[in-house]
């Protein structure tokens, strides 16, 4: 019995607590009416009688020393929060204010891309930065010596031309194709890179998001509905139009505009005085990149559209130099603490 005692003696001087009601704990396990000494007590009763003056004199010892803990604990919790509460407020805290960062801009609209087209059922597909040359651009109808492929200045690996960084957000949609059965709804945001020479209006990396819709009977129309949809959720306007134009992978091809209006100066300038913004471009998939995907292009048909991320994030904050989205300045990502 002597020797457990000394050890709860041993475990009472290196107990140590971080709040006064672990103190309260501590004091009832051992002093409490049910706690270890009232049960040693009664246990001492039934000791030899030549042992009750050493072994009594262990029990004094240990209550004196679970008394004294608690005493000690008490007072120090009590003094430090007295200092917390005191004129000087609490001392433990930084000297300066921890400052909260704020989303990137181009992360809040791809969200908010992302948020109005998951309401009609499209889902994210993501896919590598560094692809091959059949993924970017043939089995996008754009076999090698295309002309077309001269419209996107791509970096090459130079030890394996086969290797590159992506020039668009396509080649996630063929490798889905590749690996899903229609019906395909779709969306893939992500970064691409072009070879291009630094500018308010044109960066060699950039974020682009691009849709993909495959399935039975699908036609323009489904794809001008989709569009009206996006605007009008998006930019809060309806009215758009769509211009004949080409892309290698998509037949008819178009580009949407929206009409942004001429309210304000600055929607003067970024019309250039007539009112309308291009803002994406899209188009029924070709039959050839559907059959390069194995999909067969007589049971089913689709439509794709795209559009860059920075250039949506330029319209709906007036942001006037696309540069100002890599150069991390502080006083300009903190304007945007405030947009969820």
């Amino acid at each position: 019995m002597k020797d457990k005692i000394n050890d709860l003696i041993e475990k009472v001087n290196q107990f140590n607590v971080k709040s006064i009601e672990e103190v309260e704990a501590f004091r009832i396990k051992y002093l409490g009416s049910k706690g270890v000494l009232k049960q040693l007590f009664t246990e001492f009763k039934n000791v030899d009688p030549s042992l009750k003056k050493e072994i009594g004199q262990a029990l004094n010892n240990l209550r004196n020393s679970a008394t004294q803990k608690v005493n000690e604990l008490k007072s120090s919790l009590e003094n430090v929060s007295n200092i917390k509460s005191s004129n000087y407020g609490d001392l433990t805290r930084p000297e300066k204010p921890i400052e909260l960062g704020a989303r990137h801009p181009i992360s809040i609209v791809k969200n908010q891309i992302i948020e109005v087209f998951s309401r009609i059922g499209f889902t994210v597909s993501e896919g590598p930065e560094i692809e091959d040359d059949w993924h970017n651009f043939t089995a996008l109808n754009l076999p090698e010596y295309h002309p077309a492929r001269d419209m996107q200045d791509t970096f090459f690996i130079e030890k394996d031309p086969d290797i590159l960084l992506r020039t668009h957000t396509s080649s996630v949609q063929v490798r889905y194709m590749e690996n899903n059965k229609p019906p395909i709804r779709t969306i893939s945001p992500g970064r691409v890179f072009r070879n291009e020479d630094i500018s308010a209006r044109a960066h060699c990396i950039f974020h682009q998001v691009e849709g993909l819709y495959i399935d039975t009977d699908v036609s323009f129309a489904d794809l001008k509905q989709t569009l009206l949809y996006f605007t009008k959720e998006m930019f809060g306007k309806s009215k758009i139009r769509l211009r004949p134009s080409y892309f290698p992978f998509t037949e008819p091809s178009a580009e949407v505009d929206i009409y942004w209006g001429l309210e304000t100066e600055i929607d003067y300038r970024i019309t250039k005085g007539t009112g309308w913004l291009e803002i994406m471009g899209c188009g029924m998939v070709d039959p050839n990149v559907l059959k390069n995907a194995n999909i067969d292009p007589k049971k089913y048909s689709g439509y794709a559209f795209g559009m860059g991320i920075e250039r949506i994030a330029m319209l709906l904050y007036q942001i006037p130099d696309i540069r100002m989205f890599y150069e991390n300045d502080v006083r300009f990502l903190e304007q945007f603490k405030s947009v969820i």
